[in-house]
């Protein structure tokens, strides 16, 4: 009689475990990297400190003999601007054109041979560096703020994680619109033109100028809702000031996570189409 022999498939996670370990890798890294820049970041530190009091009077000026303007108090106002002098740093809205160029020489070929897809190992990379600015650039302003301005304290014990949880949100949403300017360069090869028009958009609909508030109502709500810009630094300052119920800002971070797949998802797309054009001279 024949023997049967029997094939046992691994367990569901045998994959799935390697595939984290190597992000964490790639995660770690990221921070290392990052975190060998000390002057830099100290640097960095000094200018926002610098621009943090002077956005700081201005928003306060803003307020009149009223004390509250489009739902911020005084208060609100300095932690949104503190905070948010922080955050600049950890979504790194400006300034990444890792991938660009890398496509420009060519080098992106080495991208493509690895085992871990482009998408995913820039994604780990860049949360790595998040995860080195958010201790070398967003706790210094916090801590400076409250020496000088008279800041709001979050009144929720919910309301902390929940701005943790939207700051991370956010610097993927953040990731995501990078990556998609910077895979303009498999078309355009120079990605100067995209570039400033993300600098100049980014900063008026992310809420850097000026909180979104303080726009018309109903488009405030569009920019919200049908924009991923919000996500990557309105939507986390409102959060930790509590500026709306705690129920308007969860469904803000799920807005912030359908952003989040979206983009990646997107990111993903573009990039399967651009390696279909690739063409990489010289040997």
């Amino acid at each position: 009689m024949g023997s049967v022999t029997a094939t046992v498939a691994p367990p569901t996670g045998a994959h799935v475990t390697p595939w984290f370990r190597t992000f964490g890798a790639i995660a770690a890294a990221g921070f290392r990297r990052h975190a060998t820049y000390r002057q830099a970041a100290v640097a960095g530190l000094c200018t926002n400190t610098v621009f943090g009091f002077l956005r700081c009077y201005v928003f306060l000026a803003a307020t009149g003999a009223a004390g509250t303007v489009a739902g911020y108090d005084r208060a609100q106002l300095a932690t949104f601007v503190w905070a948010g002098q922080g955050l600049l740093a950890v979504i790194a809205i400006w300034g990444w054109t890792d991938l660009a160029d890398r496509i420009r020489t060519g080098e992106v070929a080495a991208d493509l041979l690895r085992p871990v897809h482009p998408v995913t190992s820039y994604l780990a990379t860049d949360l790595g560096r998040a995860g080195f600015a958010s201790l070398a650039r967003l706790v210094p302003p916090l801590v400076v703020g409250p020496f000088f301005f008279a800041v709001y304290l979050p009144r929720h014990w919910a309301t902390v994680p929940l701005f943790l949880l939207s700051a991370l949100l956010a610097v993927v949403v953040c990731f995501g619109c990078r990556y998609l300017v910077n895979a303009t360069a498999y078309w355009l090869q120079d990605v100067r033109g995209p570039m400033i028009l993300w600098t100049l958009g980014s900063g008026v609909l992310a809420g850097l100028y000026f909180p979104l508030g303080f726009l018309p109502g109903p488009l405030e709500a569009v920019l919200r809702y049908a924009t991923p810009f919000p996500s990557i630094l309105q939507v986390p300052l409102d959060v930790l000031v509590e500026r709306e119920p705690m129920s308007t800002g969860l469904t803000l971070i799920g807005v912030q996570a359908g952003w989040a797949v979206l983009l990646l998802a997107l990111c993903r797309l573009v990039q399967r189409r651009a390696e279909r054009r690739l063409v990489v001279q010289g040997g």
